[in-house]
C-alpha cells in the first residue's frame, strides 16, 4: 500500500504560484496580482483540470490553503465540481491542532515532512496537492513528490510565492507528458527523477 502524491500547480511563465484565482486569495507580501489565471480559462483549460480531479483519490493541503478552498468549494453546485472535490478525502497538514469543518477533512498534526510520509504509506490511489507553496518545499526536501503536473500561464509577473523557489531541494525530472490550450496555457508532466545528473558539454 503506498499513495503517489502529486503536485498540481499554476505557474507564471516566470514560476510564480501565488493569487492565481482572484483578487484577495492570498494577498500576502503585499502581493498585487491576484487573479492573473481567470483571462485563460478555456474549454481546454476546463478539460484538463477535470481529469486533474477524476484521477485524484484525496488532495493534501496546508493551512492556509485549506482555509482558502475550503471558503469555497462547499458552496460550489455538485454539478459544477462540488460533488467530487466536496466529497473525496482531504487531508490538511498544521503543526497547530485544529477543527476541519469541510467534509471528509483528516488534519495531520505534526511535522508534514513526517505526517505526509506515514500518509502515503497508509493509503493507496492518488494524492494530489493543490497550491501550499511552504507546504511544497518541505514535500520536496524530504523526496515525497512522485510527479509535477504543472500548468503555465503566458503571464510574467516578476514577484510573488514561486514553486522552485531559492533553495528548493535540487532534483531530476523526467517529462512524461505536454500538451497547450488555445488560450496558450502549456501543461506539461514530470516524474522525480532523484537526485540531477551532471556532466560537459563537448
Amino acid at each position: 500500500m503506498a499513495s503517489k502524491l502529486v503536485v498540481s500547480t499554476f505557474l507564471s511563465l516566470d514560476g510564480v504560484m501565488q493569487g492565481p484565482g482572484g483578487p484577495g486569495e492570498d494577498d500576502s507580501n503585499d502581493f498585487p496580482h491576484g487573479g492573473w489565471l481567470p483571462p485563460y480559462v478555456d474549454e481546454g483549460f476546463g478539460r484538463i483540470m477535470g481529469e486533474q480531479f477524476e484521477r485524484a483519490d484525496g488532495m493534501l493541503l496546508g493551512r492556509r490553503s485549506y482555509d482558502i478552498l475550503s471558503s469555497h468549494w462547499p458552496n460550489v453546485p455538485d454539478e459544477e465540481g462540488g460533488a467530487k472535490i466536496n466529497g473525496m478525502a482531504k487531508y490538511v497538514t498544521t503543526r497547530t491542532p485544529m477543527t476541519a469543518a469541510w467534509r471528509n477533512t483528516q488534519v495531520l498534526v505534526g511535522e508534514a515532512a513526517e505526517t505526509v510520509a506515514e500518509l502515503k504509506k497508509s493509503t493507496d490511489g492518488e494524492i494530489i496537492v493543490q497550491g501550499s507553496s511552504d507546504l511544497l518545499r518541505t514535500l520536496q526536501r524530504a523526496e515525497l513528490i512522485d510527479e509535477y503536473r504543472l500548468l503555465v500561464f503566458p503571464v510574467i509577473l516578476g514577484e510573488g510565492k514561486r514553486l522552485f523557489a531559492e533553495g528548493t531541494a535540487p532534483a531530476g525530472l523526467k517529462l512524461t507528458g505536454s500538451t497547450a490550450t488555445d488560450a496558450g496555457v502549456v501543461f506539461v508532466t514530470y516524474e522525480w527523477a532523484g537526485k540531477p545528473s551532471y556532466g560537459v558539454v563537448e
